[in-house]
């Protein structure tokens, strides 16, 4: 199979390839058969630019008659040559240092006499030789030589066979795009499984540089030989992916710019003979009278006369002007220096808050400071709050009624998930598709320059290869910083030092501490059931009557049946689960009036049992004191304060062992440890005898557990528990306790001491034990709340001891 080759009229000389032949061989043949009768000495036939391969057929023009004498002499006496590439191709009567040292020895397989008179032959490779010395000029060169072997790689070698089968694809791919051969070359060559054939067909007809190719030739091992050729090959066809693509690009520009030049001619004459004005000329003109009106400063009315000037010289049917014209369109819309007139009316923002939310004293009275300080200071910098509790108490609502009380424009951005930084800073323009950032977005929606701007779950702000948007909230809620607020998209400074940002959170751990620094926290704790009851009775149950189209029913439920709904149906620190009941209840009674039945306007608990099915929670009660080393603890929860039982048992055991169990965290382990080393040291001054810990399990339990718990404030529990069961002596009946403790024994302070003293209560706890530094907390409490509790403030655990368990 034969396929031409152009070549240039200076390289018709002798030993220049013009049809490179394709051979079929077998998988493992190495083409050196008939080179083993072969002599020390051989006829040695140079070639200009060059080199031949074992195993690889060529033709090579004939034009010297010493050439021609020696290839006669070959085919008369059926011997084989050698083939050396010249080292320059200008030399007529090469020597031994004029040709290279590394060829190939070869047979000549066919003379071709060509029309024009000359005269072609077929040689193929069969094996490399060094050519040691010339020993005869005439009738033409004859030299001592040496036969060299190719090391091959060994069978099933995996990489090798990788290596094969990427030349293999390469050179299908590089001849199929230069010279287009016919279809059974390239199949012959894919069902080629020869690999050092492939590597010498590709070496010797895809490598232009004869250098280059003899470099090929002298490498010995085959593996590397394809390395090397692989690094040249993949040069090739990047030169060859490169001109096809500055090729195509060329043809595709001159077709598109002559296409939309001929459209826009077109669309010009149209326009000219409906008498219309250029497009580009009125959006222009529409820009300008807006930016009028507008109350920026001096710079960013240069900065955008920059920009408008720029989009008049783009013309309407180029990409970048729908690009531009957004840009300004943003820019325009933004509410630069225009805000919304604050109501200053003290009282009337006091009834709008206590109208919408119950509770929330502190939120309540810092809204109201920031309200008469305006009124003394018209220009003060908004406050930047953050409220934090537990979910569903009516954090993200408050910003509400905060706008109305304030008659100020209310956005809320939630921040849940976030993990790009460009969300709230922008994109740069050089982007495709590029937008303002979710501040200046919300900013543009309110229409005007100090909104209350809620920044919900600032908690949740997540960070990654994007960037950190928790660092990019920094410039916003930094008071000195944000009256020059910076978007990457608008690349102008923004005012936002006007905007009141209200920033919501389940927990303030999980916010970083910069971020903390410039928030002023004020929590948000969760409603007791006296307080759930209050809201349920003025807003949860009018909002839903009139949702379900039953308000003229004036349906009310009494007060046993919002108890039972809030303490047996609902399990939370907030009210969205016991608006859901209501809903639930009023969606079935709907039912009943949409059929025509009848219904009592009152819901009862017998109704709220019909209604809501089983009761879904039990509540926390006090289970008593009938045994020993049982205690009663006081835990924190997401939804609300609990109480924890804590249990200890002693048994015979071989040894000493501590055995905690309960579902713990890591931190509640240690408390365990922590309290029974304390008894342990100090078994003599509380009573215990030392060898009481000799031979024993103790088994430290807390119930419930398939929930999880942790923290360290059951650590006086704990210590109790663990001294009524060593000195079988029972606890102090309607008992509970909080607080940490050190392995000295000094009681330490904890947190969620509102919900834990609402749990302690609801329980029908009467006296409570905790750290004297948490006496603090309970005087924020109000006194109705904690009506029927005894405070017992201590700083040492022998005080515990000493009151909680009986003598």
């Amino acid at each position: 199979m034969l396929y031409k080759k152009q070549v240039s009229e200076e390289e018709m000389e002798e030993g220049l390839i013009a049809l490179p032949i394709l051979m079929e061989c077998d998988k493992d043949e190495d083409f050196s058969d008939g080179v083993e009768k072969m002599g020390k000495t051989l006829p040695i036939l140079p070639l200009r630019n060059t080199v031949l391969f074992p195993g690889v057929a060529m033709p090579v023009v004939v034009l010297r008659a010493k050439a021609m004498r020696l290839i006669r002499y070959a085919v008369k006496k059926n011997t084989m040559i050698g083939i050396s590439c010249q080292k320059t191709p200008d030399t007529d009567e090469p020597g031994y240092d004029d040709v290279y040292h590394i060829g190939t020895i070869a047979e000549v397989m066919r003379i071709l006499e060509m029309p024009d008179g000359s005269t072609t032959v077929i040689v193929q490779g069969k094996k490399r030789f060094e050519l040691e010395a010339i020993i005869e000029t005439e009738p033409y060169i004859k030299g001592t030589v040496r036969s060299l072997t190719d090391t091959r790689a060994k069978k099933k070698d995996r990489e090798f066979e990788a290596l094969i089968s990427t030349i293999k694809d390469l050179t299908i791919k590089i001849l199929s795009s230069t010279l287009n051969p016919p279809r059974d070359i390239i199949f012959a060559l894919r069902n080629n499984q020869n690999d050092m054939y492939l590597v010498n067909f590709a070496s010797c007809n895809l490598v232009n540089d004869a250098s280059v190719r003899q470099e090929l030739l002298e490498i010995n091992d085959l593996r590397e030989r394809a390395y090397r050729l692989l690094v040249i090959l993949n040069h090739e066809n990047q030169l060859l992916e490169l001109k096809t693509s500055i090729q195509l690009k060329t043809h595709e520009d001159i077709n598109k710019q002559q296409k939309e030049y001929f459209l826009q001619q077109q669309i010009k004459a149209i326009q000219k003979e409906l008498g219309h004005e250029n497009s580009n000329e009125i959006d222009v003109k529409d820009i300008r009278t807006k930016a009028k009106k507008k109350k920026w400063s001096k710079e960013v009315g240069e900065t955008f006369e920059q920009q408008v000037v720029k989009l008049e010289r783009l013309h309407p049917q180029s990409p970048d002007y729908s690009t531009q014209f957004q840009y300004i369109q943003t820019v325009l819309n933004l509410p630069w220096g225009e805000y919304s007139n604050d109501n200053f009316n003290l009282k009337r923002a006091e009834r709008t808050l206590d109208r919408d939310h119950y509770g929330m004293d502190k939120v309540k009275e810092r809204i109201i400071e920031h309200i008469a300080v305006l009124i003394l200071k018209k220009d003060m910098h908004s406050p930047i709050i953050c409220l934090y509790g537990p979910p569903g108490v009516g954090k993200t609502s408050l910003g509400k009624s905060i706008a109305k009380a304030l008659n100020r424009k209310y956005v809320r951005m939630s921040l849940g998930g976030l993990h790009d930084e460009a969300e709230i800073r922008g994109h740069r323009r050089t982007y495709v598709g590029a937008m303002a950032g979710r501040i200046i977005e919300n900013i543009k929606r309110a229409g005007t320059s100090n909104p209350v701007f809620v920044l919900d779950e600032i908690d949740k702000v997540g960070s990654d290869f994007k960037g950190d948007p928790a660092s990019a909230m920094l410039e916003v809620l930094d008071p000195e910083q944000n009256e020059h607020f910076h978007d990457n998209y608008l690349d102008i400074d923004f005012d936002l030092s006007r905007v009141m940002f209200i920033a919501t959170a389940n927990s303030p751990a999980n916010i970083s501490q910069p971020l903390l620094d410039r928030m002023e926290l004020i929590e948000v704790s969760g409603y007791i059931a006296e307080e759930k009851m209050q809201i349920a009775s003025k807003h949860l149950i009018p909002r839903q009557t009139e949702a379900h189209g039953i308000a003229d029913k004036k349906i009310k439920f009494d007060k046993p049946a919002l108890r039972l709904i809030i303490d047996s149906y609902t399990h939370e620190s907030g009210v969205r689960e016991l608006e859901k009941k209501i809903a639930k209840i009023l969606r079935k009674i709907a039912r009943k009036i949409a059929l025509g039945e009848e219904t009592a306007p009152l819901i009862t608990v017998e109704e709220v049992h019909k209604y809501l099915g089983a009761e879904e929670y039990t509540p926390d009660k006090y289970q008593g004191n009938g045994y020993t080393g049982v205690a009663t603890g006081l835990a924190w929860t997401a939804v609300g304060g609990e109480i924890l039982f804590v249990e200890t048992s002693l048994s015979k055991f071989k040894g000493s062992k501590l055995t905690v169990t309960g579902n713990l965290g890591d931190v509640m382990k240690e408390s365990a440890a922590i309290a029974m080393e304390y008894v342990r040291s100090h078994a003599a001054s509380i009573g215990i005898d030392e060898d009481a810990f000799e031979d024993r399990s103790i088994h430290i339990h807390v119930p419930e557990g398939a929930i999880p718990k942790d923290g360290p404030s059951a650590g006086i529990t704990m210590v109790t528990s663990l001294v009524s069961a060593f000195t079988n002596r029972k606890v102090r009946k309607c008992l509970a306790m909080t607080g940490e403790m050190t392995l000295r024994g000094k009681i330490m302070p904890v947190g969620g001491i509102k919900e834990k003293m609402l749990a302690a209560k609801r329980a029908g706890i009467k006296d409570i034990v905790l750290s004297i530094e948490n006496k603090k907390n309970i005087s924020e409490i109000k006194e109705e709340y904690l009506k029927g509790l005894t405070f017992h403030y201590v700083s040492d655990i022998s005080e515990v001891i000493d009151y909680a368990v009986l003598k």
